[in-house]
């Protein structure tokens, strides 16, 4: 596995999961069958932080991912957000949150990755969080911030 991407999108719609679609549309990532994993980093590859994710394979196969996403009614705020932390010798956690205000998402997110960093046995050396809020007045509104893994592949 040679990159992990985190990329986000907002959004809004005429149902929720039509803004929820469409933020995964911004974020590059709407053509894909999405594969939830828990939330540990694997050692080797590194994270690369853009906000849309290239091409990363053909439309309709699998790609893992750890994923926020906030999905809200008009007018609604909702928050997404990532955050992460890789030990010295590379491995790490993330943990995702969603909520109505960005600044509570961000500490929940803080807060997550303190507890996770104590039930490990690594030295942390890197701490990141990413967080994304949407709204509308008229239309359902998304917020979604994802970490994918690699390239996607055949689902059968």
């Amino acid at each position: 596995m040679s990159t992990i991407r985190v990329v986000w999108g907002t959004a809004t719609g005429p149902t929720a999961l039509a803004a929820y679609d469409a933020a995964l549309a911004e974020a590059g990532v709407h053509n894909y069958n999405l594969i939830s994993l828990s939330s540990v980093i694997p050692a080797e590859p590194t994270i690369e932080v853009t906000e849309t994710a290239p091409d990363l394979g053909p439309p309709g196969e699998a790609l893992e991912v750890v994923q926020s996403s906030a999905t809200v009614a008009p007018g609604e705020r909702g928050a997404a957000g990532i955050g992460w932390a890789r030990s010295e010798d590379g491995p790490g956690i993330f943990y995702e949150v969603d909520g109505t205000s960005e600044d509570a998402v961000r500490m929940e997110i803080r807060e997550g990755l303190a507890a996770g960093r104590d039930l490990r046995d690594w030295e942390f050396v890197e701490e990141n969080v990413y967080v994304e809020s949407a709204s509308d007045d008229a239309e359902y509104a998304s917020a979604v911030v994802l970490a994918t893994y690699g390239e996607s592949h055949p689902v059968v």
